[in-house]
């Protein structure tokens, strides 16, 4: 088999047997990378020379008898939301077109302590904002499992590029569903961790109270060993959890005997796609006949999840956005006063979607309104909250839809609130800081559907045991894209 076809953890097995080197791992990529990016379009930006020059000292290690970690040699991509040292983070947006980064973000920092290789920086929506890839400044990326289809957002370079076989492992973040909803469109495994989990120090932020890093991989082995390399507390982020960080691999090859899923009925109701259903049923029972016991119960709060959700991000993200005037950092606009070259920089520099969003955001915190629609968001946000904490009272895990259709036409939906409504099944997930993960449990019209399992706070290793002893079962993570004769 080619070698970039295989799992990391395949190719880690081949890198300590000697049978191959992460050089010629790396060319492989970077080959598979030349036949099809031109159709996908995933990277904004290919780190050729450094991806060789990591990969080389992986090789150099193994050849003087060293111990390599799992994710060494091994090849990934970074959203290009993701500080790093040297390498231009642009956000996929004009107002960062230039930006170089003094410094890497946490995670990036923990990956190349792993001697993992880089293989450069993925598109995205502009500064993390939308739900299909399709508002990026710089160019459209495809589905690889039908070019005619989005392949999620944000996160979409991130979930296509692993699809496609032109990386391993990638990064990428989730406000609202940007991790998960992609990896159900493209057929991958992605996982939001708890937030806290994982460091954001050098993320460049949205929504500061939603944002968490997370993987997206092939299948849930390796999501585990990603998970291993960023996860643990960090002085530098404030909301970064404390205390040590549990091997995630040990949750694998663990059966489900014994495990109460919930079904919440708010997620399968009007608005889910009935084949999509279909499939999630066949998941369910498959579930059940491996020894969990899957009880229905309720979320009552979740119809209010979406409106609360786009009053508090597009919020933080007014908030957030501010820096970018034109003086600090970033693309500035020509004007005759300070006034006039603010208007400039901003109107040149941000996407319709991003101006949408800051614009709802400053409205719900200007005076007379903060009351009325924040503060009233955030209300509502604690009793969305406290439904997940009663629901795992009495269950182990929670198992939902990961998006209510599989991956849309490419400009099928130009209506931002049919837009919005695509991450109806993740956003509460983000509101409740909880950990979820999607990973395929099947096709529609030739389409992954995904299935999302939503854990405790910090559990992360239940919803790996669920996920890894439900994909033993199946071999869903084994089929690729019919891309480039693959």
């Amino acid at each position: 088999m080619e070698l970039f076809k295989l799992t990391a953890h395949e190719l880690h097995d081949k890198l300590v047997a000697r049978e191959t080197s992460s050089t010629e791992i790396t060319r492989a990529i970077f080959d598979r990378i030349e036949k099809v990016e031109g159709q996908v379009q995933s990277y904004l930006t290919l780190t050729k020379d450094l991806a060789f020059e990591q990969a080389a000292a992986v090789d150099a290690a193994l050849a003087k008898g060293e111990a390599i970690s799992p994710l060494a040699g091994i090849p990934g991509a970074l959203k290009d939301n993701l500080c790093t040292t040297g390498i231009r983070t642009s956000c996929a947006s004009k107002m960062l077109e230039h930006f170089v980064p003094p410094y890497n973000a946490t995670v990036v920092e923990k990956l190349a302590a792993e001697k993992a290789v880089f293989i450069g920086k993925v598109n995205m929506d502009e500064f993390a904002m939308g739900s299909s890839c399709e508002n990026s400044a710089y160019q459209l990326t495809r589905n690889p499992w039908d070019l005619s289809v989005v392949p999620g957002g944000s996160s979409g370079g991130s979930a296509a590029s692993v699809a496609a076989c032109e990386a391993i492992w990638s990064l990428g973040s989730d406000t609202g569903g940007s991790i998960r909803q992609p990896a159900s469109f493209t057929g991958t495994v992605g996982l939001k961790p708890t937030y806290g989990r994982v460091s954001r120090y050098g993320l460049v932020a949205f929504a500061s109270s939603l944002d968490q890093i997370g993987p997206i991989t092939r299948d849930v082995t390796d999501c585990a060993l990603v998970m291993n390399a960023i996860a643990g507390h960090d002085h530098r982020d404030s909301t970064s959890v404390p205390g040590e960080t549990p091997d995630f691999t040990k949750a694998l090859g663990q059966n489900v005997k014994g495990l109460k899923i919930g079904l919440p009925t708010e997620y399968f109701g009007a608005g889910l796609d009935p084949q999509i259903d279909t499939v999630l049923q066949k998941a369910i029972r498959q579930l059940q006949d491996m020894g969990a016991e899957v009880v229905e119960c309720s979320l009552p709060h979740t119809e209010y999840a979406l409106s609360a959700y786009y009053l508090i991000a597009t919020a933080e993200a007014s908030s957030n956005l501010a820096r970018y005037d034109g003086v600090g950092f970033g693309h500035r606009g020509a004007g005759d006063n300070i006034v006039d070259m603010y208007k400039r920089t901003r109107t040149e520099g941000f996407g319709a979607e991003v101006k949408r969003r800051i614009m709802l955001g400053t409205y719900a915190l200007s005076s007379g309104y903060y009351d009325a629609y924040y503060l009233k968001a955030m209300k509502v946000r604690t009793l969305i909250k406290q439904d997940f904490d009663k629901a795992f009272e009495q269950v182990d895990v929670l198992l939902t839809p990961t998006a209510p259709t599989v991956a849309f036409k490419i400009g099928g939906i130009v209506d931002p609130l049919s837009m919005y409504l695509q991450d109806v099944c993740t956003i509460p997930i983000n509101l409740a800081g909880v950990p979820a993960l999607s990973m395929p449990c099947g096709f529609v019209n030739g389409l992954p559907v995904g299935m999302q399992l939503i854990g405790k706070p910090l559990d992360e290793m239940t919803l790996l045991r669920v996920a890894h002893a439900f994909e033993q079962q199946n071999d869903y993570h084994k089929q690729f894209a019919p891309l480039g004769g693959i």
